[in-house]
């Protein structure tokens, strides 16, 4: 595999206790195999929704490498979900032996966010999620809009929200669907034009560790 050791490394500090803003709250939620559906419900976090303030986003790999039997960037914020759990042109996904990578998102201009919300959705190890989240006004003198993995994002302008890790404990079912739910309890998370996600591997047992992401929502704060 073609993992690399700074990657390793990422991975190992995502399973510690995530104290990064005390009023950042991670909801997960997760279907299992048998209970999962095209129509991502969910008990706690919110079914995908194709007019959120991502719809029209531009999105850019900033570094990594796309597998080429998956979708296109576009896959993400189109609001078009597959339709099973082992579909990989409705699904993004880097190429197999890799360690994940960093993609962007750009709204277009600065909005006030609510939430960020990702799914995810496959028959086995694809499924769990681990990324971290980065957010940016841009308006930073030092911003760099397309930061590289050697490069960390809080030395140009980029805040880090928080964590996510849905793997599951030993024992537990590692396939289904995932939905993660992040936001402030202040209700806002903040006005930003730029969403920057670090995406990981979710096992290294073998070549097949990155998650089929099949929808990520950013949720406008209604006025």
């Amino acid at each position: 595999m073609k993992i690399q050791p700074a990657v390793v490394t990422c991975v190992v500090l995502l399973g510690l206790t995530v104290t990064i803003q005390a009023q950042i709250k991670v909801t997960v939620d997760h279907n299992s195999v048998a209970a999962a559906t095209a129509a991502f419900k969910f008990k706690r976090v919110p079914s995908p929704v194709k007019d959120d303030a991502a719809a029209g986003a531009r999105l850019l790999l900033v570094e990594g490498e796309l597998d080429s039997s998956g979708a296109e960037l576009a896959a993400l914020t189109d609001g078009v979900l597959p339709a099973d759990e082992d579909q990989p042109d409705k699904n993004l996904f880097f190429n197999a032996g890799t360690g994940g990578g960093r993609l962007r998102l750009d709204l277009g201009s600065l909005i006030e966010i609510f939430q960020v919300n990702s799914y995810s959705w496959h028959s086995n190890t694809r499924a769990p999620q681990v990324y971290k989240l980065w957010v940016s006004d841009g308006l930073d003198p030092k911003f760099n809009a397309e930061p590289k993995a050697s490069i960390d994002p809080t030395t140009c302008g980029w805040r880090l929200v928080t964590i996510v890790d849905t793997r599951p404990q030993p024992g537990e079912e590692e396939g289904g669907q995932y939905g993660v739910s992040i936001a402030d309890a202040s209700g806002s998370l903040g006005k930003y034009r730029y969403l920057l996600l670090d995406c990981y591997v979710a096992e290294t047992a073998d070549e097949y560790g990155n998650t089929f992401y099949s929808e990520i929502d950013v949720v406008a704060k209604k006025k």
